[in-house]
């Protein structure tokens, strides 16, 4: 699947962690989302660089991250708490109540003990400091939170 959105290329496809409804090994689809260009391309340069995933689109709003998050079906959202119009908490619920098989991570400027309520409260499976965002990282994330999509 190419990716969708800005900040995208056509990186070449690495052996993934999930497995496919025919038994097989697939990337981990990922969903970049924040308004702010930089911090977008950075963490979109994270999921390529991050073996097994794969970089299936970017969006700068949460709006725009509602409609991609249902065509593209992404197994992990990478999403900014704070937006305008309608920020990281609203749009993981709306992701969730569409799509309840996709794991959510809110990421934020904040510090993580200012977010992780907000992110339990909302469905999110984690919160993570935008600086914190590493490929060994979202690995780990993966590991933990991605454990129901992977087995099914």
């Amino acid at each position: 699947m190419a990716c969708e959105g800005t900040d995208c290329d056509d990186s070449p496809l690495r052996q993934g962690d999930v497995e496919d409804r025919a038994g097989g090994r697939r990337r981990v689809r990922v969903l970049v989302v924040d308004d702010n260009v930089p911090c977008r391309r950075a963490a979109a340069a994270v999921v390529r660089r991050a073996d097994g995933f794969e970089l299936s689109g970017t969006a700068r709003s949460g709006e725009e991250a509602v409609r991609l998050s249902e065509r593209l079906e992404p197994d992990l959202v990478l999403l900014d708490v704070r937006m305008r119009e309608m920020n990281g908490i609203e749009a993981t619920q709306r992701i969730l109540a569409l799509r309840p098989e996709t794991v959510v991570v809110l990421v934020s400027a904040w510090p993580q003990e200012t977010t992780s309520g907000a992110a339990a409260r909302c469905g999110a499976a984690a919160a993570l400091p935008k600086h914190d965002l590493k490929p060994r990282v979202l690995g780990e994330l993966w590991a933990r939170h991605g454990h129901a999509l992977a087995s099914s």
